[in-house]
């Protein structure tokens, strides 16, 4: 469990999948699966390191709510409406896959040809898209779009952070400001994941599950904020390559495993 937890923390925010990285987990390792509770657990520790680094802007959005209450503009409420919207599509796609899809796809061959893929795809973007925009500067169309892109991260491998920071780069924002907008994009919709857990494990009525999840979500949390911390000051001078070569790499090793040519 705390290497589930670690794990989990040093990769939520970086665009390398951390959903990839805990299915490959028992898969290398023999360990049993941990389980999507225990998952998605993890993960809220990590939005609780979203929400101390990024305190500022969630306090914005939280004030220009009241502000909006009133009947002023505000470009807080403006940034929390936003993100209300571009989270409404992923929790009805994240209902449709849980009740249709589940862990099919929690296969090697799966994760690692996503990994590649999008890895691929994260590089030509970074190369090739304007770094014009900031997220003051953001449409409600943006943030759709950006939130929409959650969807491919069902499929392990994929990266939720990765795909999000990818498609705000196409729109052409600053390498700072798409990880920025995409950890902020993660505070609702891993809420959502944490509230379905919570109500896992009172449906089982299995405390050991209960107090598993709280030591997780407490070591993700101090892993995950130093993971952004890390994150936010290399994208001020640099760009998404060393995490497109790691993903390269990652995904050539398990594509040669699925298919036998490493034996494990």
């Amino acid at each position: 469990m705390i290497v589930l937890a670690i794990v989990q923390g040093l990769t939520e925010f970086l665009p390398v999948s951390s959903s990839g990285h805990l299915a490959l987990l028992p898969m290398f390792t023999g360990w049993p699966d941990q389980g999507l509770p225990m998952d998605v657990a993890v993960h809220v520790g990590t939005m609780f390191a979203v929400c101390i680094y990024f305190w500022r802007d969630l306090w914005a959005m939280l004030v220009g709510l009241a502000r909006f209450v009133r009947g002023k503009r505000d470009p807080g409420a403006r940034l929390a409406f936003q993100i209300i919207l571009a989270t409404i599509p992923v929790l009805g796609a994240a209902y449709a896959f849980e009740k249709y899809v589940g862990d099919a796809v929690r296969q090697m061959a799966v994760i690692g040809w996503t990994t590649l893929g999008y890895a691929v795809l994260l590089f030509l973007v970074d190369k090739t898209c304007m770094t014009i925009k900031r997220v003051e500067h953001s449409s409600y169309m943006d943030v759709l779009l950006i939130g929409c892109a959650q969807i491919l991260a069902f499929v392990p491998g994929t990266s939720r952070s990765g795909i999000t920071m990818t498609m705000a780069r196409l729109l052409g924002y600053e390498r700072p400001e798409a990880a920025r907008l995409s950890m902020l994009l993660s505070v609702p919709t891993i809420a959502a994941g944490g509230v379905w857990v919570v109500m896992e494990i009172s449906k089982a009525e299995n405390t050991a599950l209960g107090h598993d999840a709280l030591v997780g979500a407490g070591l993700s949390f101090v892993a995950g904020l130093a993971a952004i911390a890390f994150m936010m000051a290399w994208l001020k001078r640099s760009t998404f390559t060393p995490f497109v070569i790691y993903r390269l790499i990652l995904g050539t090793a398990v594509l040669a495993t699925a298919y036998g040519y490493i034996q494990i």
